[in-house]
């Protein structure tokens, strides 16, 4: 049996829409569904841990059959309560670090931790990390930029950082200055190479950061559409 080549043609054509349309719909779709699922995984986790520790007269489902005057046949999972007592307990806990009284008992409390061997490299090390991860102050990357990586005549993107301090200042080529420059891996920005690179040969880019960093983790996919080359 023959089929005809325009019958095959607009088979072809519509299977193509329905696949295209179908892989739009994952785009669209995928992003959300994975960040509501982050958000929800993410507040379930601190709830569990959060009511693990509370009394079971302070559970929120108690107050709910107190106040409606009914009988819950089981313990329900309220999504939500935990994550708001961690907040406020945090935020308490903030305000009285900034005082005296919690600056003081900090210190005393630091104090014995630095005298254990063990914990006490695993708390300045995690203390490392909330201060760089959590720091208020505008510490961010300045720019992002191109410097040829691993040898010249190949380029990378790169995120400026600050100019370097100490010791490095002193082999700083001369009349130069060096560099602190963050080289991200791709598809994970979070990995990467520290670079210390002479300003002469670091090409600044005119896309911001967040755009460089989408061209990362993109594998070069994704390119900032609002600067037009010349």
């Amino acid at each position: 049996m023959n089929i005809p080549p325009d019958y095959t043609r607009r088979r072809q054509g519509w299977v193509g829409t329905m696949r295209s349309n179908f892989f739009t719909g994952l785009v669209i779709i995928a992003p959300i569904a994975l960040t509501a699922w982050l958000i929800w995984s993410v507040v379930g986790w601190i709830d569990a841990r959060v009511w693990a520790i509370v009394p079971d007269g302070y559970q929120p489902d108690r107050y709910i059959q107190t106040l409606f005057n009914i009988q819950l046949s089981e313990q329900y999972d309220i999504r939500g309560f935990g994550l708001i007592v961690f907040l406020v307990f945090t935020f308490f806990v903030g305000w009285l670090g900034k005082g005296f009284v919690g600056r003081s008992l900090l210190r005393w409390a630091e104090g014995l931790v630095h005298r254990m061997p063990v914990v006490r490299t695993i708390y300045s090390g995690v203390k490392q990390i909330a201060e760089t991860v959590f720091n208020q102050k505008n510490n961010s990357f300045d720019k992002a930029c191109l410097i040829q990586y691993p040898r010249k005549g190949i380029w990378v993107i790169g995120f400026v950082s600050t100019p370097v301090r100490g010791e490095l200042i002193s082999h700083a080529p001369e009349g130069d200055t060096l560099v602190s420059i963050f080289v991200p891996t791709t598809p994970n920005p979070t990995s990467g190479f520290l670079l210390f690179v002479p300003t002469r040969d670091i090409t600044e880019l005119d896309m911001s950061v967040e755009d460089a960093a989408k061209l990362v983790i993109s594998a070069g996919l994704v390119y900032p559409n609002d600067i037009v080359t010349k």
